[in-house]
């Protein structure tokens, strides 16, 4: 799976903060990352219909079993309430224990510059 494009489903005001979330994980074996390639059109879809979802974008390595994930909000409460809900909960649940070197990072920026680059993702979780 290439990386997906930076989607926005609803368009930030113009000047206003977004609240960004970066991950990076690696899976234990080649079947973890297959598990997460079959659950990630669900939780795409989701991302897509998220009220306070500013963007999303995601980039794949299956073959190294590494995924990183970048999405802008509205706020940590909007953030939240996507995580806790929908298509993502219980697949975040159900991969967990596939996970290892799992890294998170999130910061606020203008949502004037939005999508934030994979290089400044990398930055961060590094």
């Amino acid at each position: 799976m290439p990386t997906l494009p930076w989607t926005v489903p609803t368009p930030p005001p113009a000047g206003a903060e977004a609240h960004v979330f970066a991950s990076r994980f690696e899976t234990h074996t080649l079947w973890g990352a297959l598990r997460f390639l079959v659950r990630t059109p669900a939780v795409w879809r989701q991302v897509g219909r998220a009220p306070g979802a500013y963007g999303a974008t995601l980039r794949a390595q299956p073959l190294r079993r590494t995924f990183w994930t970048l999405s802008a909000w509205e706020s940590a409460a909007a953030l939240e309430e996507f995580a806790h809900s929908g298509a993502h909960r219980p697949t975040s649940r159900a991969l967990a224990a596939q996970m290892r070197a799992v890294r998170f990072a999130t910061w606020q920026t203008s949502a004037d510059e939005l999508p934030v680059s994979w290089e400044e993702v990398t930055r961060r979780l590094t």
